[in-house]
């Protein structure tokens, strides 16, 4: 990962729910707080409502926390991912989809972040892995690991690729599908880059949630 890139694409969210892990652990702890003013979190992830905050360790051995970028006005998308996934896969190499939107709105306060929450020994998982995919598919931006699936069970990620963007306030405002295309060929309506557009210019979101397509996520078996 290109130290440029990362610095582009970080800062802050509020705190609510800490979801703490590393690609070492197979085990998260996770403790409940609230968003101020806002109410308790969900303890899944609802459109309209303060967004589950987490930790994570990025491939680099970076540990990154949601709320650290809300904080400073950011706007966040989360890309469930999988390297080894072949829709995951056709979303960044070759027309590098998600790469390209990422890139698109980099200097718009949005930030993208990746999470994989693929259990030990299954597809797709592993420091390691996801190293190289951040080289061969030229990511432009963190890449997260989830081994014991306790964030990607806070917001119900069901597909690699499964998307949500969370707004500057650190509520969830779309969760679903990033085009309207299917597991074989990709659409013709970027959901995300629409929802994106819509946000930053103070707008609602129309499409605020979509059926995610892909590869299932391969949560360990305490998740299965």
């Amino acid at each position: 990962m290109r130290a440029t890139n990362r610095s582009c694409l970080a800062t802050a969210l509020m705190a609510s729910l800490l979801v703490t892990g590393c690609s070492e652990s197979t085990t998260s702890p996770f403790t409940y707080t609230l968003f101020e003013g806002d109410g308790a979190v969900p303890e899944v992830a609802t459109v309209g409502l303060p967004a589950p905050d987490f930790t994570l360790s990025d491939v680099e051995g970076n540990s990154v926390t949601l709320s650290d970028f809300t904080r400073s006005g950011k706007t966040v998308v989360l890309e469930w991912f999988n390297p080894d996934c072949p829709v995951s896969k056709a979303y960044h190499v070759p027309q590098q989809a998600m790469g390209e939107v990422a890139g698109d709105y980099a200097g718009r306060n949005v930030v993208w972040l990746a999470i994989n929450s693929g259990g030990p020994g299954l597809q797709g998982h592993g420091l390691q892995r996801n190293q190289r995919a951040v080289d061969e598919y030229e990511i432009p931006f963190p890449v997260l690991l989830d081994e014991s699936g306790a964030v990607g069970q806070h917001y119900a990620a069901q597909r690699t690729p499964h998307m949500y963007l969370i707004d500057a306030d650190g509520i969830l405002r779309y969760n679903g599908a990033i085009d309207n295309g299917n597991s074989r060929s990709p659409g013709d309506v970027n959901f995300v880059r629409q929802a994106l557009d819509q946000l930053l210019a103070g707008a609602e979101v129309s499409v605020p949630t979509s059926t995610a397509f892909g590869c299932g996520v391969k949560y360990a078996k305490t998740y299965e």
